[in-house]
């Protein structure tokens, strides 16, 4: 699958690690995106735009939220998650947030979650979820920050912890060479008031250690497995040590922080 600006996705939503990837988001990030969203004051009849959706946990959440008088749109540029015909208020919609043009709708709410860092057009995207928002709409971008807390263990007190955080420098080398920007989440608020957007706040949300963060990894290094081993990053002896040390669940294994940032369009 490649997105706008020709990069091929290093964490293709076609791979079979995809749901277990998903499945692991949704436990450790779900509680951070919903209070936001609940802070933003979301209720019944709110029209909602959920980019890049993914999965149907929070496209689930909003629209019990909504109720029947509100609306869900639902997009990505792979839809292969909606697995069942969606029920009203949700619509799910292919959509390449860097490269087509917004609805010809407005929303009350427009959300994005780990989705920006990985598009190449980050500016277009950025204008084209403004532009979607009615006055006195509510953008919420939840982006990741690797470059502010590079490693998978912080606490790095022994060969199987080097040997992760190894790993987790590759990771980061081979998403830098696909265009992400590693340093974004950081960037999120400037951007926004630059953007004319008000009210702009912003926080940051990690976990140093979960079962959640443990099958992230195992699925994420299964997923890039074989682009580690194709850059010289790692051996396949190396990354079977790693992935053992990791299912014996003792390590503490992080993840990069996760900056929401929202704001609030007053015209």
């Amino acid at each position: 699958m490649t997105p706008s600006g020709g990069h091929a996705y290093l964490l293709d939503n076609q791979r079979p690690e995809a749901g277990q990837r998903f499945d692991a988001l949704s436990t450790l990030f779900d509680p951070t995106t919903f209070r936001h969203i609940e802070r933003l004051g979301i209720g019944s009849g709110w029209r909602c735009w959920e980019v890049g959706a993914g999965g149907t946990s929070v496209v689930s959440w909003l629209a019990r939220q909504v109720g029947p008088t509100g609306r869900v749109l639902a997009t990505d540029i792979d839809t292969s998650w909606q697995t069942s015909s969606p029920r009203s208020p949700v619509e799910v919609r292919r959509h390449d947030i860097g490269v087509d043009a917004p609805p010809a709708e407005t929303f009350d709410l427009v959300h994005a979650r780990l989705v920006l860092v990985h598009v190449p057009d980050r500016e277009r995207a950025l204008r084209s979820m403004i532009q979607a928002l009615r006055p006195g709409g509510r953008l919420l971008i939840e982006d990741a920050d690797p470059a502010l807390q590079p490693l998978l263990c912080p606490d790095e007190s022994g060969p199987e912890q080097q040997l992760a955080n190894r790993l987790r420098h590759g990771f980061r080398s081979l998403l830098a060479e696909r265009g992400a920007d590693l340093s974004y989440g950081r960037k999120l608020p400037r951007l926004l008031r630059e953007a004319g957007l008000s009210q702009v706040e912003a926080d940051a949300y990690f976990p140093l250690t979960s079962p959640a963060c443990t099958a992230l990894e195992a699925a994420t290094v299964e997923q890039i497995r074989a682009d580690l081993v194709s850059a010289n990053l790692a051996t396949d002896a190396e990354i079977d040590r790693h992935l053992a040390n990791v299912s014996e669940g003792t390590m503490d294994l992080a993840t990069a922080p996760l900056i929401s940032t929202w704001g609030k369009k007053t015209s």
